[in-house]
């Protein structure tokens, strides 16, 4: 089983004592604000007669905000341009340093990272928007295989517990939870907002 010591939720959640497998570039939880641009390059060779310049410009386009994107589609995590696991995000810009995991919320992806800052993992996962709350957690206990006091019959394998919910359940990362032995959701669904809580 992996041993995980803290974790840092950010509107970015980060994990460090890796056991576990804020701003992202384009990305943003808070108010997006549109600029428009313009470059205008030019280049002259002495001695010849050639000159070239060129000139780009870009059209203010109204962008929602998170809230008003949430608002419209409330299972969706956030994803400019749209992530992948062949195409995952990068690691969100001062997310701590050694050996952690961090959780963009409002991606919904997590990092493991490794002693020496290198990603050694990163995943799409499933929790509940806005919770855990942002900040840096220490893992408090683990599991093989758990069940949910809240729902009857839901059962997940390897619970790593690091936070306590609003309604004061533990939350944790663990495998997509099943009922009656059948997954609750597939993992092409992960990346989307589904859980009570917990990560899967």
């Amino acid at each position: 089983m992996l041993k995980i010591g803290k974790i840092f939720l950010a509107t970015c959640i980060s994990v460090g004592s890796v056991g576990l497998g804020d701003q992202v570039n384009g990305a943003s939880n808070e108010s997006s604000t549109t600029t428009s641009t313009t470059v205008a390059s030019s280049s002259t060779q002495v001695g010849d007669s050639t000159s070239s310049s060129s000139s780009t410009t870009s059209t203010v386009v109204p962008v929602p905000t998170a809230a008003q994107t949430a608002a419209q589609y409330p299972n969706r995590a956030l994803r400019f341009p749209p992530y992948t696991r062949l195409n995952p995000p990068q690691l969100p810009n001062k997310s701590g340093t050694g050996r952690r995991i961090i959780y963009k919320n409002n991606l919904q992806w997590v990092w493991v990272v490794d002693a020496q800052n290198n990603v050694v993992r990163v995943m799409p996962v499933s929790g509940r928007r806005g919770v855990p709350t942002p900040g840096e957690y220490k893992v408090n206990s683990q599991s093989l295989r758990s069940y949910s006091l809240d729902f009857a019959g839901v059962w997940f394998n390897n619970m790593t517990r690091f936070a306590l919910g609003p309604e004061g359940g533990n939350i944790g990362f663990h495998a997509i939870p099943t009922k009656n032995g059948k997954p609750l959701q597939t993992e092409d669904e992960l990346g989307s907002f589904q859980g009570s809580g917990c990560l899967r």
